[in-house]
């Protein structure tokens, strides 16, 4: 028997408020990003978009539950996206337009729980890897220029994905396991927050070189929860950049490992 092809869940991007254009007045949009889609179908997966499911809604009445969701699927990827909302990590926001998305944060985090709770590997990018720390207790810089100020700029609005850095490897971290005999490599930036105070039991894999800010995160459970700063699946048409599938590999193997163990 030809064994099934791995169901991966991605979680969705929020658009609240629709630009008219678009013809969808004063409704909610849920979409992906082509590229992270593609990067792992690339690897021999399906990819299946997790809806948000709210209290009100009317599938909640159909008896439809983010468990249901999780039970189907054999993986999660967090996108990224818009800022995480401060007050997910108890804080104030320091400006309007750092308030990020709470109802997103909700819908992700009951997705990190349930997914773990059932075994099931989570991978996080950008915004994700951000939640994934915020779930486990952690906080944020709510913007790196403002806070650290010493810091390389990890976001510019005009290079957006051509803005560049070097990150370096935890010794004895897993991303050092994924890429033996480099001590690092080079990837994207497109961000403004960042980690600030750790998550419980979660460990630093990676950090920028020039500036020490923190790039990928690891629980150290028995699981598997990563969550990536850069966007791997920007990579693939730059060749002076990270190879992004050792990543995507080890993820999808763990997927089907968890997925094939014995109950």
């Amino acid at each position: 028997m030809v064994p099934r092809s791995l169901k991966i869940g991605l979680s969705a991007r929020l658009l609240h408020n629709p630009p008219k254009e678009l013809g969808f007045r004063n409704k909610t949009l849920q979409y992906l990003e082509q590229s992270i889609a593609h990067w792992i179908m690339a690897h021999g997966a399906l990819v299946m978009m997790i809806p948000t499911i709210s209290s009100n809604a009317e599938v909640s009445r159909r008896g439809i539950s983010v468990r249901s969701y999780v039970r189907e699927l054999d993986g999660l990827v967090l996108q990224g996206g818009a800022d995480v909302s401060p007050r997910s990590y108890g804080k104030e926001p320091m400006r309007a337009d750092w308030a990020g998305d709470i109802v997103r944060d909700r819908y992700e985090m009951e997705l990190i729980h349930e997914f773990m709770a059932q075994g099931k590997p989570v991978l996080g990018i950008c915004r994700g890897a951000q939640l994934l720390n915020v779930a486990f207790g952690g906080t944020l810089y709510q913007d790196i220029p403002t806070l650290r100020p010493e810091a390389i700029p990890h976001v510019d609005a005009e290079l957006y994905d051509r803005l560049q850095h070097d990150v370096t490897f935890e010794p004895e971290s897993r991303l050092a396991a994924l890429y033996p005999g480099q001590d690092g490599g080079r990837v994207n930036s497109i961000h403004h927050q960042a980690v600030d105070r750790l998550g419980g039991d979660l460990v630093v894999d990676a950090r920028s070189s020039a500036d020490g800010i923190v790039e990928a995160i690891r629980w150290r459970g028995s699981g598997y929860a990563m969550g990536l700063q850069w966007h791997p699946e920007f990579h693939a048409a730059d060749g002076e950049l990270l190879d992004s599938s050792p990543i995507m590999l080890d993820f999808l193997e763990t997927a089907a490992r968890m997925r094939d163990a014995p109950e």
